[in-house]
């Protein structure tokens, strides 16, 4: 179970800040169950609500410092993924994004870069499910360090360029 000012990654949210845990406070809804109250560290005027016991969307805590920059140092150890069917590329970028798991958003995000490298070489433009999942998956991956680092996400870029060999 978390607690009040945990960080924690929620699903397709992100980072969010859990600010109350206990029943949901509107009428209609059973008392006796307890919910997370989070707040969304890059969406705006935002609230969530959850069961504490919510098996549907991925919930974790976010990397500790020590956790982020062992993480950082491993990056160029991570592969690409393999896309074996390209009439489901988009299907499974998608599903890579939904494990919220900070390798495997590496792995698709150097999947694209190579993908928009190579057919930038041909002349061809970046599909839009390209650009689309990797701003995503950059965005989470990003989000999630930054709150580790105790940085802003604009720093994050630079830092990880300075401590990782591509």
């Amino acid at each position: 179970m978390f607690e009040v000012g945990d960080y924690i990654i929620y699903g397709s949210s992100g980072v969010c800040q859990i600010t109350d845990i206990g029943p949901m406070k509107m009428s209609g809804v059973p008392k006796d169950k307890l919910y997370y109250t989070m707040v969304p560290c890059y969406i705006r005027d935002s609230e969530i609500f959850s069961p504490i016991d919510n098996q549907s969307v991925v919930m974790r805590r976010v990397m500790s410092k020590n956790e982020a920059e062992d993480f950082i140092t491993s990056i160029s150890d991570i592969d690409e993924l393999e896309i074996v069917e390209e009439k489901k590329r988009e299907l499974e970028y998608k599903q890579a994004v939904l494990t919220c798991k900070p390798d495997i958003l590496v792995g698709l995000i150097k999947t694209i870069q190579t993908r928009i490298d190579e057919r930038t070489a041909e002349g061809k433009k970046v599909t839009s499910s390209d650009a689309k999942y990797f701003h995503i998956a950059e965005d989470n991956l990003i989000g999630e360090l930054a709150i580790s680092l105790d940085m802003e996400k604009e720093e994050v870029k630079d830092y990880i360029k300075d401590r990782v060999e591509f």
